[in-house]
């Protein structure tokens, strides 16, 4: 059981994006380390396990998720994994994905973290999901532009909580087995095998999360953390 030695409590965790992908293997590589994890996603996950509390949200609702951010219990992390990829090259670009993708990656992890940041104790730890395609990539202009706004907001983040010993980290996947790599709306810029010669798991995400959640981390703060099969290489 991972133990507040201060509050004499199992550790809780928000994560976002809990029904499927990543932020599911992130939630259940902590309800498996003893954490208590608050999930907030539109859909119920399919997985049940004690220590998990569901609150179903629209992320993309600015105003349901500060309802439900307002009830809250005192939290010792954040991991915003939520994410969805809308793909387009220059001359077919839709405006509207673009603020879809920037509501859910951007807006969305600067409104939980605004809110939750002022009850959060010293040392805990955030961690907003990126991409390796933050660097950039043909036909994810729009994606990329809002994943490299994420690194940067966390930077700025960590800067400003460091004399808090809180730890703002990005974790940024290459192509990861996920239903999103499968969306249709994705199928015309294919995703490119790793070196490795296969994608990357969820679950390999989630131990990297929920190592940066751990003690051994502690001085590992404004990083961004790619895991991407050698892709990058």
């Amino acid at each position: 059981m991972t133990i507040n030695r201060e509050a004499g409590r199992a550790k809780r965790a928000l994560v976002t994006g809990v029904s499927s992908g990543i932020g599911e293997a992130i939630a259940q590589r902590l309800l498996a380390d003893g954490w208590l994890v608050v999930g907030l996603s539109r859909s119920k996950p399919v997985f049940e396990a004690g220590g998990l509390t569901h609150k179903a949200v629209d992320l993309s609702d600015r105003a349901a998720l500060a309802a439900v951010l307002s009830e809250v219990e005192p939290l010792d992390a954040i991991v915003h994994a939520a994410g969805i990829l809308r793909v387009g090259r220059l001359g077919e670009l839709d405006p509207e994905n673009g603020r879809e993708m920037w509501r859910l990656h951007v807006d969305a992890a600067e409104q939980i973290v605004e809110a939750l940041v002022p009850s959060l104790p010293d040392g805990a730890r955030i961690v907003l999901l990126g991409s390796r395609t933050a660097a950039g990539s043909p036909g994810r202009a729009q994606y990329a532009a809002t994943k490299a706004a994420v690194v940067g907001m966390a930077r700025s983040f960590a800067i400003e909580l460091a004399p808090r010993q809180i730890t703002v980290n990005v974790v940024a996947p290459g192509a990861t087995d996920t239903p999103m790599l499968r969306d249709p709306r994705r199928a015309s810029v294919a995703p490119k095998m790793p070196p490795i010669g296969r994608l990357v798991k969820p679950e390999e995400i989630a131990a990297t999360t929920a190592f940066l959640l751990s003690e051994g981390a502690a001085s590992i703060t404004g990083q961004q953390i790619i895991v991407c099969g050698g892709a990058s290489l």
